[in-house]
């Protein structure tokens, strides 16, 4: 079978304390895409992510910006070594600003700026305690959809992240959260999990938020991506820069339709995914959508030099 490329991008859940540090140590080029950030953003992100000495990595306007680098930097070091060029790009939540830029659609510059203001307006749209999200394993989004709206009792919950089969992310009030987890145990669930954070994304909550975030597309410098790109909201390619931007500012209180975005690829014959970011999120996930795509991993050494010969 021919090769045909995808990349996919993490979004927040995928940071960790020294992410790239052995490739940085061996490729000047990922921290020179750091510097790029810190010039920017005015604060060291690459001792943030090497040390983060004041427990800010896990904070969303914090994170999104180190995300976003690390996956740009990941990308960057992926063409100087003269990697495949893929037919498809597309990303989880944040990770989609990631594929937006590295399919030349938003400058790194502004991009960088934007995933900023976008942490600073979810970190804001409600407040700490108010907001939660939670896993559901092993159960149906039909039947998920039905506990949420069963339990809601004029609260907000629903599904946000249909990551993969039996793998969903319900978000809304910390109350009507945790009686939706409780139905989704009854409804058959293995298991519902609180997750650590206390923005509840990608449910009405966040539409302060999405408001806000569009005034600020309205003056973005975009251009329609060289590289294909599928987004979450409607799993799909955007047809034109206002459909494009329309859904990148309706991702912050629509659901991210993963599982879908990674079945278009396939059946459009992807036949292997890079995930470029820190982490094995979305490997993980690949194996549940779809075991026969291997999603391959770049963030270290080993991986990198083993995806580059194509040692799959």
């Amino acid at each position: 079978m021919p090769l045909k490329l995808a990349f996919v991008f993490p979004g927040q859940g995928s940071q960790h304390v020294g992410m790239l540090s052995e490739l940085a140590s061996i490729f000047p080029l990922i921290e020179e895409t750091f510097s790029e950030a810190s010039e920017i953003l005015n604060y060291d992100v690459w001792q943030l992510v090497q040390t983060d000495l004041h427990q800010q990595l896990n904070q969303t306007k914090y994170t999104q910006p180190a995300l976003l680098t690390a996956s740009v930097a990941l990308w960057r070091l992926w063409q100087a070594q003269g990697g495949h060029q893929p037919s498809y790009m597309t990303g989880h939540s944040l990770g989609e600003y990631s594929a937006l830029v590295c399919s030349g659609a938003i400058p790194f510059a502004t991009a960088v700026n934007l995933v900023r203001l976008r942490g600073q307006y979810m970190q804001s749209a409600v407040p700490t305690g108010q907001g939660a999200m939670a896993a559901i394993i092993g159960l149906a989004d039909d039947l998920i959809e039905q506990s949420c709206t069963t339990v809601a009792d004029g609260e907000v919950v629903t599904p946000v992240n249909y990551n993969a089969p039996g793998q969903v992310v319900i978000a809304g009030h910390t109350a009507a959260v945790k009686r939706a987890m409780q139905a989704c145990r009854q409804a058959g669930a293995k298991r519902a999990l609180l997750l650590p954070i206390s923005v509840p994304s990608h449910c009405s909550l966040m539409h302060p938020a999405a408001m806000q975030l569009a005034e600020q597309l309205t003056e973005l410098e975009l251009q329609m991506p060289d590289i294909t790109v599928i987004q979450n909201v409607t799993a799909q390619v955007p047809v034109n820069k206002a459909e494009l931007l329309h859904n990148l500012a309706a991702q912050l209180h629509c659901p991210v339709h993963w599982t879908r975005c990674v079945r278009e690829m396939i059946n459009n014959g992807v036949t292997i995914m890079i995930e470029c970011g820190p982490g094995q999120v979305l490997a993980g996930l690949g194996k549940r959508i779809n075991k026969s795509v291997p999603t391959i991993r770049v963030s270290t050494p080993v991986q990198l030099e083993a995806a580059l010969k194509n040692e799959l």
